[in-house]
């Protein structure tokens, strides 16, 4: 079992507070966005073997376990973060598994360098996710009912908007928002601009409903990504409740701190909210036109004690246990790879003493025993 040293990433949107608040340091004035934990090379958790991608190159088998390699290959198969939102991230899809290899094979014919700023695929993999608040958690998740957008929309009474919303109510659901997103993101960006302007000031002369959208508003001043934005259900997680996101599911996460884990890949196409590169014409070919529930996830409690957030995918399994005081110890050995992260309270983890904010990494088939009082995430793939 290895205690991991993990890099926090400073992307702007990060909050200044927040992961420190959870470390129990004193914050140093730059936003600390995204805690990562696991073998992704763009920044591998740390151990006393080596970087955990050099554990695991030395020996695939012994840390992941033969069905796991056999399954997923040579790595491990998934991303652990704790995520700070102070301000919105980018609005986005992920590709399913077909289209990123696709777009992956495609952008490496054209001979794209893969670091380039307008490469959409980094990676041949998908990027499902799972975002576990921590904190009151708010997000974006999937399209609403076109005419629910349409309403949303002619209450702002902003004369720009008319044409979204007689579009949204005169076409079949999915032709409607195709039609509705394409249409926001060609427009004229002098056009735009003013548009967006007048719908911020409107939301926030409105407030309700309109809140989220008048606050994103002013993190990204003229951004037609605004107007896509409330195309979208507006999700507030409590405690202990997740989302899932599929592939071609727009959303942007906008503030609050949380657990997330993904399938071990950094491929993005982005709709707004972003100085980024926006590829038009292949993001309207990675969206799913439907709109859906976002469907909030709360955690399925086993006779051991152990909570799940059950997803479709087999590439990671997130799950948490709240340790009583006084409890006894629990064995979580496992014949596949995991992470273990405390989130709060004191838990001891083999030889390891965790508070808020640490983790470890337990290779396959290593004795798990975890005792003490406190919170613990638990991260693993299907086998």
């Amino acid at each position: 079992m290895d205690r991991l040293d993990n890099t926090i990433r400073p992307y702007a949107w990060g909050s200044p507070t927040a992961i420190p608040q959870l470390l129990g340091v004193e914050p140093n004035g730059e936003p600390q966005a995204e805690m990562w934990m696991g073998a992704h090379p763009g920044a591998p958790s740390r151990t006393a073997r080596g970087s955990l991608v050099e554990v695991i190159d030395a020996n695939p088998e012994a840390e992941l376990g033969k069905e796991a390699v056999a399954k997923f290959g040579p790595r491990l198969p998934f991303l652990l973060k704790i995520l700070a939102a102070g301000a919105p991230l980018s609005l986005q899809v992920h590709p399913d598994l077909e289209q990123a290899k696709e777009g992956y094979a495609d952008e490496e014919r054209r001979g794209i360098p893969v670091d380039a700023p307008h490469r959409n695929y980094k990676d041949a993999n998908h990027k499902p996710e799972l975002i576990c608040a921590l904190t009151e958690f708010d997000g974006l998740c999937g399209f609403r009912d076109p005419a629910r957008a349409a309403d949303l929309l002619e209450a702002l009474d902003v004369a720009s908007l008319k044409p979204y919303v007689d579009l949204l109510r005169a076409q079949p659901e999915d032709a409607a928002l195709r039609e509705v997103l394409t249409a926001i993101l060609t427009a004229d960006p002098e056009a735009m601009s003013q548009t967006v302007v007048e719908t911020g000031a409107a939301c926030a002369r409105l407030g309700g409903d309109h809140a989220p959208y008048a606050a994103i508003a002013q993190h990204y001043p003229g951004d037609p990504g605004v107007i896509a934005a409330m195309l979208l259900n507006h999700v507030r997680l409590q405690p202990g409740e997740a989302l899932f996101l599929g592939a071609g599911v727009p959303h942007a996460y906008l503030s609050g701190l949380g657990v997330e884990i993904m399938a071990n890949s950094d491929n993005v196409l982005r709709c707004g909210l972003t100085p980024k590169h926006v590829d038009v014409p292949e993001l309207l070919r990675i969206v799913r036109f439907q709109a859906n529930d976002p469907g909030v996830l709360r955690p399925e409690a086993s006779p051991a004690g152990e909570e799940v957030y059950d997803t479709p995918i087999d590439e990671f399994r997130l799950s948490r246990y709240v340790l009583p005081e006084g409890g006894a110890t629990r064995d979580l050995t496992l014949g596949t790879p995991q992470i273990l992260l405390c989130t709060a309270g004191a838990v001891r983890a083999g030889e390891h003493e965790l508070g808020p904010g640490q983790s470890v990494f337990v290779p396959a088939g290593e004795t798990a025993q975890v005792s003490g009082a406190g919170t613990l995430f638990r991260a693993t793939v299907i086998v």
